[in-house]
């Protein structure tokens, strides 16, 4: 049996930018060079050579245009990294980044690398949602078409199927999002992000703060939003993760390597678990997954100092909350995905490296991070403190 471990010893992200072109903070910088930005910035804190590394593996979900041809690679040549640092680019949809960690701790374990990076990018601004499915005839065959009879729908129809399943009132989806907004803008006012957050040169100056955080945002005021998805539903743009422009970057490694490189590990990784559900609601895959991930760890809901569940729409942490019964305080405390936004291959990395800082911060031992994703898939991950 092998006694190799995984260990994080550094994460940051960029603030994240409204992914709308000519709006967004972020919307000038090609997303290779944005990934490049966050992989020179991970060298640059941990004084690392960068020729350790193993291997990049980088989450991406529109991997098409800018975005194509194994972006994971092309961040690390445009980082300045020697050429024989390769790269590699993961796409399980929203949770593409939180798959590459998985992948990257999964190969530092079994000795295939001793140091890797793990993350990703989405610049939705410039590469917008579903362009990669684009021609043809579409992203499912005949054959998947035939089993689910025609049920597959968008992931908005799928969130509102969500709502109704587990009761969940538009007032309900609402409070969620107003709490998003509160927490992350508490969390900005009080400094938590700047540890995390890299600053960025832009041609308009310097970013360093998140972009799509509304203070003062409150159930009146989301009232007024129409209902896209469905005449009569509760799902809006209000209570629904923001389009955004970002990247985020773990360096992981063995505790060991970590010791002869002379850098303290933050966390480790303790537990990985995925689940698959029914592609047509979707998006329910983090109550199974959590559930799998707490019962290999052998530990309880009550046992997590803090959560990170994805934003994607209010409704999924709405059902999540009803089956898992996690303490709301506890569960996104520096906002989600509806304040800071969601850049779908970065948001996995971004989430995690948002955990590990808060976990530092107030000495949590164990952190749960779980996110849907589409198509019916699910990661969750358990990190504990060192």
């Amino acid at each position: 049996m092998s006694n190799r471990d995984a260990v994080i010893v550094e994460a940051i992200r960029t603030p994240v930018g409204v992914g709308k072109p000519g709006k967004g903070d972020l919307d000038g910088i090609h997303p290779v060079d944005l990934s490049a930005m966050v992989l020179r910035g991970l060298v640059e804190r941990t004084g690392i050579d960068p020729a350790v590394v193993d291997d990049v593996v980088w989450g991406c979900v529109s991997q098409v245009g800018e975005q194509s041809f194994n972006v994971g690679r092309n961040a690390a040549l445009g980082a300045g990294f020697p050429e024989s640092v390769v790269g590699t680019t993961v796409d399980r949809q929203c949770g593409s980044s939180q798959q590459a960690a998985h992948f990257a701790a999964a190969g530092v374990i079994s000795g295939q690398y001793d140091v890797a990076i793990a993350g990703g990018v989405e610049s939705m601004s410039r590469v917008p949602m579903f362009s990669n499915t684009e021609g043809g005839d579409g992203p499912f065959g005949p054959m998947m078409k035939d089993r689910y009879e025609g049920r597959l729908v968008n992931q908005g129809i799928s969130a509102e199927m969500i709502a109704k399943r587990w009761g969940l009132s538009r007032a309900d989806l609402d409070e969620i999002a107003v709490a998003s907004h509160e927490r992350a803008a508490a969390a900005t006012d009080a400094g938590w992000f700047v540890d995390e957050i890299l600053p960025i040169e832009t041609e308009n100056g310097l970013v360093s703060v998140d972009q799509g955080i509304r203070p003062g945002t409150s159930v009146d005021s989301l009232a007024g939003l129409k209902t896209p998805f469905q005449e009569d539903g509760v799902v809006t743009a209000g209570n629904a993760s923001q389009i955004s422009d970002g990247s985020a970057a773990l360096l992981i490694m063995t505790s060991a390597k970590a010791a002869e490189l002379g850098l303290t590990p933050i966390a480790r990784f303790h537990t990985f678990a995925l689940a698959g559900v029914d592609p047509v609601i979707m998006l329910t895959g983090p109550i199974p997954a959590t559930q799998k991930a707490l019962a290999k760890a052998g530990l309880s809901a009550d046992d997590i100092g803090t959560f990170e569940v994805n934003e994607a729409f209010a409704s999924v942490l709405g059902a999540w909350y009803s089956e898992i019964g996690a303490d709301r305080d506890r569960t996104n405390p520096s906002g989600g995905a509806i304040a800071l936004g969601h850049p779908l291959g970065a948001s996995g990395a971004r989430l995690m490296t948002t955990m590990i800082h808060n976990m530092r911060r107030n000495g949590t031992r164990y952190g749960l991070q779980s996110m849907c994703e589409g198509g019916g898939m699910a990661n969750a991950t358990i990190l504990e403190l060192l």
